[in-house]
This record gives C-alpha cells, sequence and structure tokens, in this order.
C-alpha cells in the first residue's frame, strides 16, 4: 500500500502533495460549530425558564422597588423611600428580630440532630438504606403539608396529641402554637424537624470519606469516642459544615412557608418574619413599592452572606 492510500484512510491526517511535500486538511469548522452549539440547544429550555420565571421578575421587582405602585392610576418614581420607609418601619424590625432567632434556632437545632442521625446510620448494612429512606422523608413532602399536620399535633386542648404524650410523663399541658412565649419555638421545632434529615444526607457523605486509618491511629493512641468525634471527624467535616451553613442560614433568612401556614405571623405577631410581612405589605395592604423593597434588601442580605462564606472558607483553605 503506498503512502497516499495509507494517509488517505485516516480523516484529518496529512497527505502528499504533488510537488513532494506534505499538506495538512484544513481542519471542518461547520463541525466545530455544531459541537460548541449543541450543548447550549439542550440548555435553552431551562434557560428560558429561568429567564420568563425568575430573572425579568427579578429585574421587575428590582423597578418596582423604586416606585409607588398605583394600579390604574400609573406608577410614580420615589427613588429610595420605599427602603427607608422599611428600615423604619417597626414591623419590618420586629420580623427581623424574629427572622434572625428563628434562622440561628433552625441552622443549628437541624445541623445538631441531622449530625446525631448521620452517626447512628452511619455504616455498610444493607437494611440501612431503608431506615436512611425513611427519615429522609420529611425532606421530600411538602411544605404545607407539613405546617398541616403539625398545626394538628400543636393543637394545644389537654387531650391535643402532644399535650396528652406530655401528660404521660407528667408535663404539659402547653399552648405551643396560640401564645406568644412558645409560638415561636414551635415554629423552630418543626423546621429543625423538616430540615435535619437533609443536614444528615450531606454529613453522611462528608463521614464517608474521612480515611478510617485516622480512627484507628487514634485507638491506639488511646483516644475515647468524644475525643476521636472532636479531632477528627468534625476537622474532617469542616468543608460539609461550611456548606451546610451557607444553605442552612438562607433558607431560615427566607422562611415562609410553615410559618404562614401553622401561625400566619401570629399570635399577636410573635411569629411574623420577614417573609410573612412582605407578604402582607403587598399583597393584603397592596404596596408593591414597599414589599418590593424588602424582598430586595433580603436578596442583598443572603447574597452577601454567601460572598462572606466563601472568602471565609477559601481563605482558610488557603492557609
Amino acid at each position: 500500500m503506498t503512502v497516499a492510500h495509507e494517509t488517505a484512510a485516516v480523516p484529518g491526517a496529512t497527505k502528499p502533495a504533488r510537488d513532494g511535500g506534505i499538506t495538512t486538511r484544513p481542519p471542518n469548522r461547520n463541525r466545530h460549530w455544531y459541537r460548541s452549539i449543541v450543548p447550549w440547544l439542550f440548555l435553552l429550555p431551562a434557560l428560558l425558564l429561568f429567564l420568563f420565571f425568575k430573572f425579568i421578575p427579578m429585574a421587575e421587582g428590582i423597578r418596582l422597588s423604586l416606585y409607588k405602585v398605583q394600579p390604574f392610576l400609573g406608577d410614580v418614581f420615589i427613588g429610595m423611600d420605599n427602603y427607608a420607609e422599611v428600615l423604619d418601619d417597626t414591623a419590618f424590625q420586629e420580623a427581623a428580630q424574629h427572622t434572625v432567632i428563628l434562622a440561628f434556632g433552625q441552622t443549628f437545632g437541624a445541623m445538631l440532630v441531622g449530625f446525631l442521625l448521620a452517626l447512628l446510620l452511619e455504616g455498610q448494612a444493607k437494611s440501612l438504606w431503608f431506615v436512611r429512606s425513611a427519615v429522609f422523608l420529611p425532606v421530600v413532602a411538602a411544605t404545607a403539608v407539613v405546617g398541616e399536620i403539625w398545626r394538628v399535633l400543636y393543637f394545644p386542648d389537654p387531650n391535643g396529641f402532644l399535650n396528652e404524650a406530655l401528660s404521660w410523663v407528667g408535663a404539659g399541658p402547653s399552648t405551643f402554637l396560640d401564645h406568644p412565649d412558645t409560638a415561636l419555638t414551635s415554629v423552630m421545632m418543626v423546621g429543625i424537624w423538616k430540615h435535619a434529615p437533609y443536614d444528615m444526607v450531606l454529613i453522611l457523605a462528608g463521614l464517608a470519606g474521612i480515611d478510617r486509618e485516622q480512627y484507628e491511629a487514634a485507638a491506639i493512641d488511646g483516644t475515647n469516642v468524644f475525643q476521636r468525634l472532636w479531632y477528627v471527624t468534625l476537622p474532617a467535616l469542616r468543608p460539609v459544615v461550611t456548606i451546610l451553613l451557607t444553605l442552612a442560614a438562607i433558607r431560615g433568612l427566607r422562611v415562609f412557608t410553615e410559618v404562614y401556614v401553622l401561625t400566619g405571623g401570629g399570635p399577636a405577631g410573635a411569629t411574623s418574619v420577614w417573609m410573612t410581612t412582605v407578604f402582607s405589605r403587598g399583597f393584603e395592604k397592596n404596596d408593591i413599592g414597599v414589599a418590593s423593597a424588602a424582598s430586595v434588601m433580603l436578596f442583598l442580605v443572603t447574597f452577601l452572606l454567601t460572598v462572606v462564606v466563601q472568602v471565609w472558607r477559601r481563605s482558610r483553605e488557603a492557609r
């Protein structure tokens, strides 16, 4: 077989020129363009959904936050007055306090419970998959459904489910959601119950990546269980904890559905959070401009929180 036949049989290979030199086949530009455009064609439906149902509404919300919205009368540009009104409103100030308390309690409560569940359900036993799936069910359940179930469980009558259970140990009855002193804590418990299994899954993934030889070396050095948890497990879980803190903090600041279903912000505003106040201001008092400004402020806070956590994490990793 000649050299010309050998080179002609391989696509894109060099081939001899008539004058004895060697030339290369020019690249196929159409094929390169096709390979570049195909991934974007697959992403196009999702990008359109994000554009029309997320980015355009976000831009419209930012625009409305600068206007006094008057349906059928025309919007009036007022600049930053809506933001100033949000900062001066006592309802938003109280809601911000409740939101921070609820976010803090749910974040660390869910992480603690999730960590304990992960320690209990860690292992290679085949039967654990069923238990893990059962424990994870609250995460996939609709938040509105979870809220309705817990509203029934929290029924304040002495014959209510939880009050009846408390009577078995000589405690209760409690008013739960019907008293300002216990309502916020009761809502917090529901959030911990729902989100702890999600934290458990991430912590389980982190535990699976820890080298077992570290535990064996620590055991040889005479450490007990708690020392191994403190000096081996927790340092290895630092990246997972950073991710959990970021996600849980954002989730806690944006809490709405469970509060709205359980208490609607009551009693007497004891469980009003930022999003329930935004909902009330926008859809009950029809003050869309102030509600939009409050929503933009919440977005900026969550965005700033994410940036701060990521910068802190990268600085720790660089050391």
